[in-house]
């Protein structure tokens, strides 16, 4: 459509002697300017609107028709490119909504459903807090809903745990910032354990790390060196820094093809903060305290989850709308902190928070 209108445009300025242009970033306000142009120029020259067969239209008419035509089009692409707040898709009969992948496809075929992604936190099995997100992906949802949690509940609780999910540098940054003690199990941390990730000479946890020197040395005995910093700003705008490694050369290595695809040296692309960040969380996950964090975050949360969805048969939500959801969720989250009250009394458990590490 913008190169019809470049071309209605360079007519229109020919015909009328003008020297209007229609920037892709100001078509709406420039259309509307062309609009209002030709609407006086109708009414100067008295121009007759005709419609239906056998009648001619003059050129203001047809002029101006046309150039509605594409403001009233440009306003609903707008409308459309405003709905999508930061998302790569919307869903028309629930424009808050964002398609996703659903565990739940019957079909088979990996279909898209508009949804939200629900996130909650449990402490001594209730949920303290909960709320409703429109990206797919954990890892952005973690410290919005920390400070939003914080300012609902007034306090910051000494530690956090998550899934490998969740992990990113902001989150561990945040956490840092906010004195709180993270227990997220790193990404890797299931492929670190396999016997094909301890032999695979590529990986750079089977290098040797000289912290002096900071080099990597490869399984061909050569070093990889920092030879460029590069900073970079993720999907939220956290701004991080990319330390660059490149061996000396790989040219002749016999290793090279089980090592790198890359036709030149081969490169390592790593964030030193990060790395930093995930060796505390590693090690804290690797603690007593942190098996038994682990061992209560599936029980707790994920068995929250299994009650909502299986117990109660919540399967989807009977509303539309981002506000709609979130009332939503939240009296469905009320009634079963009340359901679990109510279980902990009779059961004599009202004091208990965490449940202990079985010993074999």
């Amino acid at each position: 459509m913008y190169e019809r209108i470049q071309e209605a445009v360079c007519l229109l300025n020919r015909k009328y002697l003008c020297r209007f242009c229609v920037g892709e970033e100001t078509r709406t306000r420039d259309l509307q300017e062309i609009c209002r142009f030709l609407e006086e120029k109708c009414r100067v020259d008295g121009t007759v609107f005709v419609h239906g067969r056998g009648k001619r239209k003059s050129r203001n008419q047809r002029y101006l028709e046309l150039f509605r035509r594409f403001l009233e089009r440009q306003t609903i692409y707008d409308w459309h490119t405003a709905s999508f707040q930061g998302r790569n898709n919307y869903c028309k009969t629930d424009p808050d909504a964002t398609f996703m992948h659903m565990k739940d496809d019957h079909m088979r075929n990996a279909q898209l459903k508009p949804g939200y992604n629900v996130q909650i936190a449990v402490d001594s099995e209730y949920i303290v807090a909960t709320d409703i997100f429109q990206d797919r992906n954990d890892v952005w949802t973690l410290v919005p809903f920390l400070k939003d949690m914080e300012m609902k509940l007034g306090f910051r609780y000494p530690s956090v745990t998550a899934d490998s999910g969740y992990e990113s540098e902001e989150a561990y940054e945040y956490l840092s910032g906010a004195g709180q003690e993270p227990y997220i199990k790193p990404q890797t941390y299931e492929k670190w354990k396999k016997r094909s990730f301890k032999k695979a000479i590529s990986k750079r946890e089977n290098m040797r790390y000289d912290e002096a020197a900071d080099t990597y040395t490869c399984h061909a005995e050569k070093k990889l060196r920092a030879v460029s910093v590069r900073k970079q700003k993720s999907k939220s705008g956290y701004p991080s820094e990319v330390t660059i490694y490149e061996c000396e050369d790989c040219r002749g290595c016999r290793y090279k093809e089980n090592c790198t695809k890359a036709k030149g040296n081969k490169k390592l692309y790593l964030s030193k903060n990060f790395l930093k960040k995930r060796q505390e969380s590693y090690e804290n996950i690797l603690s007593e305290k942190g098996i038994q964090y682990r061992m209560n975050r599936l029980i707790q949360v994920e068995g929250a989850f299994g009650v909502l969805k299986n117990d109660y048969e919540f399967q989807r939500f009977l509303l539309r709308g981002k506000t709609r959801v979130k009332l939503e969720i939240l009296l469905l989250c009320l009634g079963y902190n009340l359901n679990k009250l109510h279980a902990k009394i009779q059961n004599g458990r009202t004091g208990s928070h965490l449940f202990e590490i079985k010993s074999a």
